[in-house]
């Protein structure tokens, strides 16, 4: 059993500390792990590189595909353990791509490092067997709404939203390009009951200006509703760059 990474700049695998620059532990200090491949395809994603490869016709917005043998890295999890424990963090950020993809391999990651908690980021679609889940300390839900291109039939399944919503550990991140973009959350919100605090609303962006532009309408749409913003930290500080 191994791992399929993402590769940095280095074309090395994409493992690194930062802070976290998403949702509820935004600013937090962490260490990252980009897995690769996905089950989705969103048109604006910002890590393509991790799913778009040659020979996918899936559409994105850049109309940009990747070599694959140049975008991943297969490594053993003890190897995988070895570099995030250099990294000297307490907590780990599992991200992608969609991570649960990889559910078995990662439960025997978090096997090597007992001590550190664990973030997952997923798009909400998949379920983490036992093994895994029970080192989970928190899941970084982010449905996709239909800006995002993937019919809802495959983005959004009601049987992982009623587990997610009722999961105290869940916290829900949705990307926000449009304000009418708030309607469809609305409607999850009647339909699944998310529980008050841990829905997010983030704007679609991987510039600061495009940013701050969104979050001006943005902020006014979360205080009607109820609902939190999310910045995009990492981007205003390092760009739209891997390893970061």
């Amino acid at each position: 059993m191994a791992l399929v990474l993402s590769t940095d700049d280095t074309g090395g695998p994409e493992i690194f500390a930062s802070v976290q620059g998403e949702g509820p532990s935004m600013g937090r200090p962490v260490a990252f792990m980009r897995l690769s491949r996905c089950n989705l395809a969103c048109v604006w994603c910002d890590t393509a590189y991790t799913w778009h490869f040659e020979g996918d016709n899936r559409p994105h917005r850049d109309d940009r595909t990747f070599e694959r043998k140049a975008n991943q890295v297969t490594l053993d999890e003890a190897e995988v353990a070895e570099r995030i424990l250099a990294l000297g963090q307490d907590r780990l950020v599992i991200t992608g791509g969609e991570p649960l993809l990889q559910a078995p391999a990662l439960a025997k990651l978090l096997d090597h490092l007992p001590d550190i908690s664990v973030e997952i980021e997923t798009n909400g679609t998949t379920k983490a067997p036992v093994p895994l889940d029970i080192r989970i300390d928190q899941f970084n839900v982010s449905p996709k709404l239909a800006h995002s291109g993937n019919p809802a039939d495959l983005a959004l399944l009601p049987e992982r939203l009623d587990a997610y919503a009722t999961d105290p550990r869940a916290f829900f991140k949705f990307v926000i390009a449009e304000p009418s973009d708030v309607d469809e959350v609305l409607a999850l919100h009647e339909r699944y009951r998310f529980r008050p605090g841990h829905v997010f609303l983030m704007p679609e962006g991987t510039d600061s200006e495009t940013l701050r532009t969104r979050e001006k309408w943005l902020a006014d749409l979360c205080l009607k509703h109820g609902f939190r913003m999310s910045d995009r930290l990492h981007i205003h500080l390092f760009g739209d760059t891997r390893g970061t």
